[in-house]
């Protein structure tokens, strides 16, 4: 028992000494490289051999009793963990890295960024702030996107988790920065009831934003859109009036770089004129469709961009980077500091040593405790160039196009929403079947592409009709991918129509 004892403390990475403790580092380095070898080869192997495999496959329940286990009281040999990875884990994965997945805006990642993620957590960097070279590839890679989508190298920036973290970092500083005393006293000293503006098709992190800013729910004012699905700048102006003339404080638009649904852009210049004439902060939701600013020949749609107060967006997705990281720039650094500033004596930063540094990301967002997101950015772009990212970008916005020529040709599907960018909406609409049969059939319709593996696009409603949506934010994607998806649709959808029908 004794012997036995030993070895799974072995196994486990811990040496036995006279206080039962010891280091986590592995008893064989040798043997750690060899895994190591293992699993690097091992996934390089499942990347290149993406196409395959279906694009999703639903977890075994003999998979997931995996999962119901208490946790470990001992170690077990790495190894053998690994091949628990490989059984219960590697084959059931979400199934975006395979070049038929174009459900949400979920980005595919690359092989350099999964290794540059192995090198960060090798160097287990705390990005706070300090005197690291981790610090400074932070500042270079928010300095890069700062300069590429037009906002002037004085103002700040971090690296984020995601969109969410983004939106709620760009709307913090502009409730403090238009909210006198707001970040002091609290919105009970306030006056007037402050109020924000977004289209009808505004992100959820939006909705849960201004609750987590203690505006309330209500006072997100949303506003109808056009047939275009952008926000209505004559409604928006109206909609300000009458609140101001309530009693209310309005102090924040909140305008759509790619609305989560269909893509749309919002004219974002007409919104940053209005910001302007009204006092306003304009925040940009740009969590995919900032980017096609990359592009020379798509930079045209987001005229006005590079005016706003504050930009968030995601580099996990249409920069297919590795989960997670996404980014927030705000144009005036001062501001964000004010927000984000909470000085604590064990925090202060000395002339010289570890905590010296200009870079004080701790001091920009909620966040103190910080992964080395950057790296991942830093190689990504260094490998790969700006211009290639702007030439998939634009292969992407070409393959909705496509997509959509495909569907207005076949006359059993229906186009339900303009394409803009990369999001293609729309629905099998076969003869003989009433509306609310059509609802139903494309509910399993989606389903069906989902669970056989052909595809994985995901969902949306579209002026009240659920519509198959397709977001591309793909790398592996080609132009046979959707030859694929429309004929399975036509198939699905004819089955299922017949079935219904009778």
């Amino acid at each position: 028992m004794h012997d036995e004892k030993a070895r799974d403390a072995r196994a486990g990475g811990i040496e036995e000494g006279p206080e039962g403790g010891g280091s986590l580092d592995p008893p064989d380095w040798e043997e750690a490289r060899r895994l190591g070898h293992r699993m690097v080869d091992d996934m390089l192997g499942f990347l290149r051999s993406v196409r395959d495999r279906p694009a999703w496959r639903p977890i075994p329940p003999e998979a997931k009793a995996a999962f119901g286990s208490e946790a470990p009281r001992s170690g077990t040999d790495a190894a053998r963990v690994y091949e628990e990875f490989k059984r219960t884990i590697l084959p059931y994965g979400l199934g975006n890295v395979h070049p038929r997945f174009w459900g949400w805006v979920i980005g595919t990642g690359t092989p350099i960024g999964m290794l540059a993620d192995l090198l960060a957590s090798g160097l287990n960097s705390n990005l706070f702030g300090g005197e690291q070279a981790a610090a400074y590839v932070e500042a270079q890679v928010v300095d890069w996107f700062k300069s590429l989508l037009g906002f002037p190298a004085e103002a700040g920036g971090l690296l984020v988790t995601g969109g969410s973290a983004a939106n709620l970092i760009g709307l913090a500083v502009a409730r403090d920065a238009r909210l006198a005393g707001a970040r002091e006293g609290g919105l009970r000293s306030l006056a007037a009831r402050p109020t924000v503006y977004a289209s009808a098709e505004v992100h959820n992190s939006v909705d849960k934003v201004v609750a987590l800013l203690g505006l309330g729910t209500t006072a997100l004012r949303k506003v109808r859109v056009d047939d275009g699905f952008r926000i209505d700048v004559p409604e928006l102006e109206r909609m300000i009036a009458a609140d101001r003339d309530a009693g209310c404080a309005p102090f924040c638009v909140v305008g759509n770089a790619g609305a989560v649904a269909t893509g749309a852009l919002d004219p974002l210049d007409a919104l940053a004129d209005l910001c302007e004439r009204e006092k306003l902060w304009l925040h940009v939701d740009g969590a995919f469709g900032s980017l096609a600013a990359l592009s020379p020949a798509l930079r045209p749609l987001l005229r006005g961009m590079e005016r706003a107060h504050s930009l968030a967006f995601d580099l996990h997705k249409w920069l297919c980077m590795p989960y997670d990281v996404g980014c927030v720039i705000v144009r005036d650094r001062e501001a964000q500091a004010r927000t984000f500033a909470a000085p604590a004596s064990y925090l202060a930063p000395q002339r010289r040593g570890v905590s010296a540094g200009p870079h004080r990301f701790g001091e920009q967002g909620l966040e103190l405790s910080r992964g080395f997101r950057a790296l991942k950015v830093w190689m990504s772009l260094k490998t790969h160039g700006v211009e290639r990212y702007a030439r998939l970008i634009e292969r992407n916005v070409a393959q909705a196009r496509y997509l959509a020529d495909l569907v207005e040709a076949a006359p059993d599907l229906e186009l339900l929403a303009p394409v803009v960018l990369n999001i293609v909406c729309f629905r099998y609409a076969g003869p003989g079947i009433p509306p609310e049969g059509l609802e139903a059939l494309n509910r399993e319709l989606l389903l069906r592409l989902q669970e056989t593996g052909v595809a994985v696009p995901s969902s949306a409603v579209v002026r009240g009709a659920t519509a198959i949506r397709v977001a591309i934010a793909n790398h592996r994607s080609r132009r046979e991918d959707f030859d694929t998806l429309v004929a399975a649709v036509r198939r699905i959808g004819s089955g299922l129509a017949t079935e219904r029908l009778g």
